[in-house]
């Protein structure tokens, strides 16, 4: 039994596969913000899915960025109480079996390129826009190599001075994509839930300011096709038909543009993602 997770700052989903190529019904739980609850809870659930079956490896994303190796997160919003432990050692040594993380929002790009909006394109850029931005590039079905991990919310579309009201989710740096598309900003900045904003020009105007974001993916990244994912894609949210509009008329430097579609997975594409990188891990 392979068990695939998707441990997110406000959800965890769990799933179970037999045989690598579908999963179970997810189990969904909050996430607990004490590292050793969630630890708890995420083994007794994943030997729940298991049953009798022994687990042979686990697979899946983290919300944060993870350190070099892979097995702790050195910094996360909204579960501080995860920073610097020893994530996949802890769950491994309760699960009795390899444990292998990414950055959540990289898991779920590899779920879309592989069995989403990307299947079928080499390079695959994904971004999620939701409570706040991020984004990852896919070539080739894997996760492309990087540094630090990505974190594209965080690239300047204004200068730092041009607004204090733009700052970040997790920074407080003004100019920052996500200081302009996030569902934390326009909650800051219009003092209500992003569903509840029906004024059409906002929503235009948020639309545009993706679309910045969007010509810096395509130019640094080159990829065949951008998905976006995430709640801020959903309606009443960002209109896909503006975005669009404003990055085909902005990005004029290739003959051919990549296509720029919504995501297909939903909230699951976590998992498939996790079941994309047990693949590609040889053990």
């Amino acid at each position: 039994m392979y068990i695939l997770f998707d441990i997110g700052g406000t959800k965890t989903r769990i799933a179970g596969s037999r045989n690598g190529k579908v999963f179970t019904d997810p189990v969904i739980f909050k996430t607990p913000k004490k590292f050793q609850d969630g630890i708890r809870l995420f083994s007794d659930t994943a030997k729940k899915i298991a049953g009798k079956e022994k687990i042979v490896a686990a697979g899946g994303g983290f919300a944060g960025p993870l350190n070099a190796a892979k097995t702790s997160t050195i910094n996360s919003p909204h579960l501080a109480g995860w920073v610097g432990k020893p994530l996949t050692n802890t769950l491994s040594r309760v699960m009795h079996a390899p444990v292998y993380i990414d950055n959540d929002t990289a898991i779920v790009g590899l779920g879309e390129a592989v069995a989403g909006a990307g299947q079928g394109y080499d390079i695959v850029a994904y971004l999620t826009i939701s409570t706040g931005v991020n984004g990852a590039r896919i070539v080739n079905k894997h996760i492309d190599a990087n540094a630090f991990g990505f974190e594209i919310g965080h690239q300047f579309i204004a200068p730092p001075d041009y607004h204090a009201t733009h700052s970040c989710v997790s920074c407080p740096i003004s100019g920052h994509l996500e200081g302009f598309i996030s569902g934390s900003a326009l909650e800051k900045k219009y003092h209500k839930k992003p569903h509840d904003i029906t004024d059409k020009k906002i929503w235009s105007k948020t639309a545009q300011w993706l679309s910045f974001g969007l010509v810096n993916t395509a130019v640094y990244w080159s990829p065949h096709i951008i998905v976006l994912g995430g709640s801020m894609m959903k309606k009443p949210g960002i209109d896909l038909a503006q975005v669009k509009k404003y990055f085909n008329s902005y990005l004029t430097i290739f003959p051919h543009k990549p296509r720029v579609v919504k995501a297909a997975l939903g909230d699951i594409g976590g998992l498939y993602g996790g079941l994309a990188l047990l693949k590609t891990i040889k053990r």
